[in-house]
Parts: structure tokens; C-alpha cells; sequence
């Protein structure tokens, strides 16, 4: 199948994931290109990652993971880092994360917001995990949560202007993004999280051989692009 371009005519963004490094993964291509056209691209975090790192206790990780966030968003161009202390590893979906997620959609006003997968699945058919789907599902529904003045009023005005959400990492994508120009970026923000990485094995440890592989495979589905990112581009 041959991915659509996805559309770039718009001016500000708001990712929400799970954890720190969940948008390195794979997303962070397109948002190098994005901020380089100009456009303002908003992290938030619904965790700080504290129980990502086996053999490292939660109080010592999850400050250190949120300083790599930090880091490896300013590699991408991305300056504003938002997190929610939702607990790493046990998110529950439900009406207090959707309420977090839709103020921050009021207060960013984003035309685009990218969601971690919300799909049982990765491509490839392996197992997605539960914080990611729980944060993917809320996203979804906190974007028309924050369009309805009468839900979350203390959370002010609502905002009616997301007119798209990108899935980054969906079994169901359709549009792509040519990365080629913005690669060693991506490469550089998956690198920034250093004790992430020199805790894992096997090829997601090397961030520039577990990326270039992906960008790769996705790019044979969009001619003309050497390296790519897709997304499943959902209608707001």
C-alpha cells in the first residue's frame, strides 16, 4: 500500500505518549521537520518513565528519565515538555486522564495532536503494551472532550480547532512523512536517552541501526523517499 504525505498545513501540534522515549521511536523524524518549517510541536508526557528501568528504583529514574525527555525534545526542536504523573507502568484509562489530557489541549489549542498507539498491536502483529493504549484512547477522546464547553468548564474556553489526530506506531497507517533531511536528528533524540538505553539489549539499544531499519521499511511504501515515518491520520 502506498502512503498518502501527510498534511503540514498547520502551525501548532501537541504529541501525547505514555512515557519518555515513546516518541523517539519513530516519530521524532517528523517532528524535526515540522519545527524546521516553523511549526510548534508540544510534548506531554503522561508519566515520567520511573518504572522503565529495571535496575534503577523509581525515585532515582523517574527524574532522570524526564531530564532525557527534556533533552531529547531540544534535539528535535521542541521546547516545551509537559508531564502528568500518572503512574508509570499501571495508567488507567478513564475520566481523570482524559480530563488532563483535554486541559492541555485547551491550553496548547493545537491543530494537530499525535497520539501513541492505541491498537492491541504494533505493525508487525507484536503485542502493544497497556499504557500505551490506555494514553491512545484517552487521547482520542479528549480531543472532542475539549471541544464540549460543558465538559471540564474549570478547564476554560473549549477548543474546537484539532482537526486532526496522527497515530504514530498504528498497525493502520496510511500517510507517511519523508524524514531524510531530519534522520540524524531523530537519531541524535532517541541517543539523549542515555540510561535508557544502556539498560536494554537487542536492536532497540542501538537508536541509529532500530531506525534506520524502520525509516527504511516505511520509506518503500512512499516513492521518493529514501527514509520515512508514517502515521494513521484520524479526522478530529
Amino acid at each position: 500500500m502506498e502512503l498518502t504525505p501527510m498534511p503540514e498545513d498547520w502551525t501548532r501540534a501537541l504529541a501525547v505518549v505514555a512515557h519518555p522515549d515513546d516518541l523517539e521511536y519513530g516519530a521524532a523524524g517528523a517532528i524535526a521537520r515540522w519545527t524546521d518549517q516553523g511549526k510548534e510541536v508540544v510534548y506531554l508526557l503522561a508519566t515520567r518513565g520511573e518504572a522503565g528501568i529495571d535496575t534503577m528504583a523509581p525515585a532515582e529514574c523517574g527524574p532522570l528519565r524526564e531530564a532525557e525527555q527534556v533533552a531529547a525534545a531540544a534535539e528535535v526542536g521542541v521546547k516545551v515538555v509537559e508531564f502528568l504523573d500518572h503512574p508509570d507502568g499501571l495508567i488507567e484509562y478513564g475520566i481523570p486522564l482524559r480530563r488532563d489530557i483535554a486541559g492541555a489541549i485547551r491550553r496548547h489549542r493545537p491543530e494537530l495532536v499525535i497520539a501513541s498507539n492505541h491498537h492491541d498491536t504494533f505493525p508487525g502483529g507484536h503485542r502493544n503494551m497497556a499504557d500505551h493504549v490506555a494514553v491512545g484512547r484517552a487521547t482520542l477522546d479528549a480531543v472532542r472532550d475539549a471541544a464540549n464547553r460543558w465538559l471540564f468548564p474549570e478547564l476554560g474556553d473549549p477548543w474546537q480547532g484539532t482537526r486532526w489526530i496522527a497515530v504514530a506506531a498504528s498497525p493502520l497507517a496510511m500517510h507517511g512523512v519523508d524524514i531524510g533531511a531530519h534522520f540524524d536528528r531523530a537519531v541524535a533524540s532517541l541517543a539523549a536517552h542515555r540510561a535508557y538505553l544502556a539498560a536494554l539489549s537487542g536492536d532497540m539499544a542501538d537508536p541509529t541501526s532500530f531506525l534506520r531499519g524502520q525509516a527504511e521499511q516505511v520509506a518503500g511504501q512512499m516513492p521518493g523517499a529514501a527514509l520515512a515515518t508514517a502515521f494513521e491520520l484520524i479526522p478530529a
